[in-house]
């Protein structure tokens, strides 16, 4: 990769991370990755089967974040958003019916996310990024706040059977854009729910993508796969191309600096 973001949320399963930096890490249910790519780094995520006496689901989300000009060409990074960490949003409705919503970037109400990589768009509070998954009760209602005008807002409704949206139905696997500056009330149907929300001040430069690659013109494309060529963006220090850890190994990080921690 070189250019952008990635935030891996691991709902559900196990992942290991390992890099051409040397860095690695297992991740688990709850827990986020949060990586700049910047001028260049592989990385490999793998999905271990640990469990020989019931099924192995695996459930994340990986968001591509852009990086602004200014950014493209920092030196990579990665930090562990560990679940016990995250912050967590609790809202009762009048009813009773609960909405939990994982802060993961942003802030909902008093809940205000951890610091992401110091090289992200999310790190400045101003470009009001927002990453948030939601789980809902059935019949739970709760108000989604408005951000500034101009910003981007969408919602991916993936698990559930309906909910209404300003009072718009929506139904499951739908992804709903909405104006980010408008307070929403969000009515959950009769299933539990869950929503993935993404908002943010957009960026406003050229983009130029192509494969692993998100640059602000095609002649940094064609520069990120010549210099791709004469490095490997650092090589590959592990012994297999797609490197997974002990079986028993437990949630870990190792950065590049050789720190390491251990959950």
């Amino acid at each position: 990769h070189r250019g952008f973001e990635t935030i891996t949320i691991n709902k559900e399963g196990v992942v290991d991370h390992t890099d051409s930096l040397g860095a690695a890490g297992r991740f688990m249910a709850g827990d986020v990755q949060w990586m700049t790519a910047g001028k260049g780094v592989q990385h490999s995520e793998m999905f271990p089967l640990l469990h020989d006496d019931k099924p192995n689901t695996m459930e994340i989300f990986q968001i591509w974040l852009n990086l602004p000009k200014k950014s493209k060409m920092v030196e990579p990074h990665f930090k562990m958003l560990w679940a016990e960490d995250v912050p967590v949003h609790h809202i009762t409705d009048e009813q009773g019916n609960k909405t939990t919503i994982d802060v993961i970037a942003g802030k909902i109400n008093a809940s205000e996310a951890l610091q992401p990589t110091p090289d992200s768009w999310a790190a400045d509070p101003s470009n009001e990024v927002g990453v948030y998954t939601v789980e809902m009760e059935p019949n739970a209602e709760w108000t989604l706040k408005g951000i500034s005008a101009g910003a981007n807002r969408t919602l991916f409704f993936y698990v559930g059977e309906t909910m209404s949206v300003d009072e718009k139905i929506v139904s499951v696997n739908h992804l709903v854009k909405v104006e980010a500056e408008a307070d929403l009330i969000i009515k959950n149907g009769t299933s539990l729910s869950k929503i993935l929300i993404l908002e943010g001040q957009p960026i406003n430069e050229p983009v130029a993508q192509h494969g692993p690659f998100v640059m602000n013109t095609n002649a940094e494309i064609q520069e990120a796969f010549a210099d791709f060529r004469k490095t490997q963006f650092g090589g590959w220090p592990w012994p297999e191309r797609e490197q997974m850890h002990p079986k028993d190994k437990g949630r870990f990080a190792l950065y590049t600096d050789g720190t390491e921690e251990v959950k």
